[in-house]
């Protein structure tokens, strides 16, 4: 996989066949990207599950907050990640930890591993990075 550049086709299959959304690195904090993005993605329909083990137990724009992957009570489709580009190793590990692996692993923005692409694509999971899916799926999916 290119992760340079990546055809809409692709990105406009994953959008519309997602269902299931865990965000890893969501924030309470209003006037971080994570919070608005998830805010974003429950109003455009998905399941969400913000993941953040200093938040875990609490609520986060209605949804219960989840302490790790592995805590989220249904499969996922899609892994959302706001983290360091250095923490995406040990979460490829998390993720494939999983008795049911996500169908994607989305690095957002700025974040970018590709022995962890690698990595998770070699177990069958599609991988987006440095991209935003707030971005994306109005660019190709519409509002």
């Amino acid at each position: 996989m290119d992760h340079d550049h990546y055809d809409d086709a692709y990105l406009r299959e994953i959008l519309a066949g997602t269902r299931t959304i865990a965000m890893v690195g969501a924030s309470a904090n209003a006037s971080r990207p994570s919070h608005g993005v998830l805010g974003y993605l429950i109003r455009a329909g998905y399941e969400t599950y913000p993941v953040h083990p200093g938040l875990a137990g609490q609520s986060l724009l209605g949804r219960l907050v989840y302490a790790r992957l592995a805590d989220v009570p249904v499969p996922i489709d899609m892994v959302d990640v706001f983290r360091n580009s250095d923490a995406i190793a040990a979460l490829a590990d998390e993720v494939l930890a999983l008795p049911t692996l996500p169908k994607v692993v989305w690095l957002q923005l700025g974040i970018r591993n590709d022995e962890a692409a690698a990595k998770l694509e070699a177990a069958g999971i599609q991988v987006v990075m440095n991209r935003c899916p707030a971005i994306e799926r109005p660019r190709l999916l519409g509002a």
